[in-house]
């Protein structure tokens, strides 16, 4: 059982709570939070149980309905939280349980105190990093000096292998376009403004990440202890068909785990019981300063003038699956370690692809490329599309609304730089 106080400090500062906290539970008072400012008032004496009672509160309201309802100043509370129950961790020496509780901070908390966080995280993982053993569990099988034992994806793959996987018709028409060494002129003339796929090679050479990331025991060295968002595959039988046959309820689950665990449930062949785990659309590099620093913005997501949006994580075993969808901004989906199948529909097919109607999922399509149902879907089949193998080292370039489908042919870490119009997308 943990002591009930802490020392103030814990080895590492947090400034703006400093300046920040009496204006944030005022505000939190304001909007009937009095429990938690008492809980929190005790916590920043060092009360380790007020502290872990201030962050179940907070918890509490922001699971108090859906996400976008919950007030900002909650989120803030949250973070608030996790700094003062993290201090407690780290001042005993739990470094790994402090990392678990700051993640927590940055992934659900607000924005005011992530400066803090981030510091926070800093300070926690240089101790950690003189205690923490560079494998766990059965990753300790073997040498560390087995580049192949402790590789990620192995060289060895036939596309004749996954093709029996892929829809029906994939890689058997038109491949999307492929250029060495391109140009910004070219590419703003070319793909840019014209709304044309392309892959671009030859961009990575320079990213630490080509090697880096392939290698098991740096990524369990920069983030083993992190914790993540992850979407597990499930499914569930829902009923007899009139035909006789079944008709599969498909679903996701979500889950927060360490960055370990996410590599040890790859390593078994993407296996947890419910199905292969998915590190999907996520903020990693913002959470993770070391992966950033293995990664640079291609210049192309300055092309037109625009600014890049967002910067995200895609990483799991084969056979993950995203389906038919289409996004707002222009994309570069970057494949770092393994290899993808990837199927583009011209953004002019929209209707043609059966979009669902709910405002919520306007973007995504109703048909399931690996199950064609010809019957309420008859046009897919003969819509024209084009695709690829994304291979490593590889940069995909998708236009605005153009819909994609994008298939895991093997354990595959990709890098995804969505950037907005530039002024010189009206140009002719």
């Amino acid at each position: 059982m943990s002591s009930t106080t802490t020392p103030h400090g814990g080895d590492f500062d947090t400034p703006t709570l400093d300046m920040e906290s009496a204006e944030l539970l005022q505000t939190i008072s304001e909007h009937g939070g009095y429990a938690y400012v008492r809980m929190a008032s005790l916590a920043a004496t060092g009360d380790v149980r007020a502290a872990e009672a201030a962050l179940e509160m907070a918890w509490e309201q922001l699971h108090s309905g859906p996400w976008q309802s919950v007030l900002p100043v909650w989120r803030d509370a949250y973070s608030m939280a996790c700094l003062h129950v993290a201090r407690h961790h780290n001042g005993n020496g739990e470094f790994k349980e402090a990392l678990r509780v700051l993640d927590m901070g940055i992934i659900m908390g607000g924005t005011l105190l992530r400066k803090d966080l981030d510091s926070a995280i800093e300070k926690v993982s240089e101790r950690a990093k003189s205690s923490r053993r560079v494998s766990e569990g059965s990753f300790q099988e073997g040498s560390v000096n087995n580049s192949e034992q402790r590789s990620l994806v192995h060289p060895q793959f036939h596309v004749s292998q996954v093709l029996q996987l892929l829809p029906i018709k994939s890689l058997s028409s038109k491949i999307v376009e492929k250029r060495s060494g391109l140009s910004l002129d070219k590419f703003l003339k070319d793909h840019y403004l014209a709304g044309s796929p392309v892959i671009i090679s030859d961009c990575m050479v320079h990213w630490p990440a080509k090697t880096k990331w392939n290698n098991i025991d740096y990524l369990l060295r920069v983030a083993g202890d992190r914790t993540v968002p992850v979407e597990e595959f499930h499914s569930q039988t829902c009923k007899h068909t009139e035909g006789g046959g079944l008709e599969w309820n498909l679903y996701w689950k979500q889950e927060l785990i360490t960055f370990s665990e996410l590599l040890q449930r790859i390593k078994s062949n993407g296996g947890s019981p419910g199905g292969p785990t998915y590190l999907a659309q996520h903020p990693l590099f913002d959470q993770i300063n070391e992966l950033r620093k293995d990664i640079f913005i291609p210049d192309y997501c300055f092309a037109g003038g625009g600014e890049l949006r967002s910067l995200n994580a895609w990483f799991g075993p084969a056979g993950t699956v995203t389906p038919l969808h289409h996004d707002p901004h222009h994309n570069i989906l970057a494949q770092v370690v393994g290899k993808k199948y990837v199927r583009l529909y011209s953004a002019s097919l929209s209707e043609e692809l059966y979009p669902y109607s709910e405002t919520m999922r306007t973007n995504s399509s109703q048909v399931d490329l690996d199950d064609i149902d010809e019957r309420k879907f008859p046009k897919v089949q003969d819509l024209e599309f084009v695709d690829c193998i994304l291979e490593e080292g590889d940069m995909l370039y998708i236009p605005p609304k153009w819909w994609h489908y994008v298939r895991s042919l093997t354990t595959s870490f990709s890098v995804s730089f969505w950037w907005s119009e530039g002024e010189c997308s009206d140009a002719p």
